[in-house]
C-alpha cells in the first residue's frame, strides 16, 4: 500500500502482512480495513517518532504512550474520541498478536495494554406502535411501492443489516420453511426465520412487481431491484425507509440500523434469550448482544419505580 511506502521496511512489511491477513483470511470488510490502515499508519508514525523501526523493539510502555497520544492529541494531530482511540489501540494490538502468532515476535507485549473501557450506549429503538405505523406507511400499489414495503418488512422481521437485505438473491428465500439466508460480516452466513406479514409482502412483490423491474435489466438474481432492473443500492433502500418514516409522522432519525435495533430490543423485551438474539443478529460474540439486556433492565426499573408501593420509601 502506498500509504506505508515511507515507513521502515520492517514496520511496512509487518503492517501490510497483517492487513493482507485480515482481507484474505478473515474476510474483513473494506471499510474496516481502511480504518485499520489509517490507525496503523498513525501507530507506525508514533513508533518512528520514538526511534523505533521494527515491532521487535516495541515495549508495553510504547503502547501506553500511543494511547495517551490518541487521547490527548499533538500539535500536528487532534485528540481522538474515546471510541476512535480504543479502535486504534485494538488495531495496534491485533498487529502485535498477528506478528507473534506468525513467529515474527518472541513476545506479544501489546497483551499487557488493555483498550479503555467505553460507556455502554443503549441502541435506539422504535416503540412497537411506531414500527407498525412505519410499515403501514411503507410503499404503495406500484412496483416500487411493493418493493419498498417488502424491504422494510424484511428488515424488521429478520433484523438484517441493510447490506444483507439488498444482497439477497432469489434462492436465499425459502417460503416453504419461512426462512431467509443472510450473508453477514466476514463471510458468515446465517439462517433466520421470517414472519408471515413480511413473507406476504415479499410474495406480493416477487409475483406482481419484480418481473416488470427485471425486464428492464439484463437478468440478475437479486431480490430487490431498482428501476433499471439491477440490484438496489443501500442508499436507495435507506431512502425508502426515510420516506416511510416521514409519511408515518415519526420524529427523529430513522435508519435501517434503528430497525435492526428495534428487532433485537423487542425480542429481548418479549422474553427471547440473548444467545438466540445473538444468532439472529449474526453477532460473533454474545457480549455484543448483551447491551440489549440493559434496555430490559431499565424498563423493569421504570415499571418498578412507578408500581411498587415502597419503591421510593426511605429506609
Amino acid at each position: 500500500m502506498r500509504v506505508f511506502e515511507e515507513l521502515p521496511p520492517d514496520l511496512r512489511g509487518a503492517i501490510t502482512g497483517y492487513l493482507d491477513h485480515l482481507a484474505v483470511e478473515r474476510g474483513t470488510a473494506r471499510s474496516t480495513l481502511d480504518s485499520y490502515a489509517r490507525d496503523l499508519r498513525r501507530y507506525a508514525e508514533f513508533l518512528v517518532g520514538n526511534g523505533i523501526s521494527g515491532l521487535a523493539e516495541v515495549r508495553s510502555e510504547h503502547l501506553a504512550g500511543f494511547l495517551a497520544e490518541l487521547r490527548e492529541g499533538t500539535e500536528q494531530r487532534p485528540a481522538l474520541a474515546p471510541s476512535s482511540s480504543a479502535r486504534a489501540l485494538v488495531a495496534a494490538r491485533g498487529l502485535h498478536r498477528f506478528a507473534h502468532a506468525e513467529g515474527q515476535l518472541a513476545v506479544d507485549v501489546a497483551r499487557e495494554v488493555a483498550p479503555p473501557s467505553l460507556p455502554k450506549r443503549l441502541p435506539k429503538a422504535l416503540p412497537i406502535d411506531d414500527v407498525g405505523k412505519l410499515l403501514d406507511h411503507a410503499g404503495g400499489d406500484d412496483a416500487r411501492g411493493m418493493r419498498d414495503r417488502a424491504l422494510l418488512e424484511l428488515l424488521y422481521s429478520t433484523g438484517a443489516r441493510i447490506s444483507e437485505a439488498v444482497g439477497l438473491d432469489l434462492d436465499d428465500i425459502d417460503g416453504t420453511n419461512r426462512t431467509v439466508l443472510l450473508d453477514g460480516k466476514g463471510g458468515r452466513q446465517r439462517l433466520v426465520p421470517i414472519g408471515r406479514p413480511a413473507l406476504a409482502a415479499l410474495d406480493a412483490y416477487l409475483v406482481r412487481a419484480r418481473p416488470g423491474l427485471a425486464a428492464r435489466g439484463r437478468g440478475t438474481a437479486a431480490v430487490f431491484l431498482n428501476s433499471r432492473g439491477t440490484r438496489l443500492s443501500r442508499q436507495s433502500a435507506w431512502n425508502a425507509l426515510k420516506i416511510a418514516a416521514q409519511r408515518a409522522g415519526i420524529a427523529g432519525s430513522v435508519s435501517p440500523h434503528v430497525l435492526r435495533h428495534s428487532f433485537a430490543t423487542h425480542l429481548v423485551e418479549g422474553g427471547a434469550d440473548v444467545r438466540v438474539v445473538q444468532e439472529l443478529l449474526g453477532h460473533a460474540s454474545v457480549t455484543t448482544t448483551q447491551v440489549y439486556t440493559l434496555i430490559t433492565v431499565n424498563t423493569l426499573r421504570e415499571v418498578y419505580a412507578t408500581a411498587h408501593p415502597r419503591a421510593h420509601a426511605s429506609e
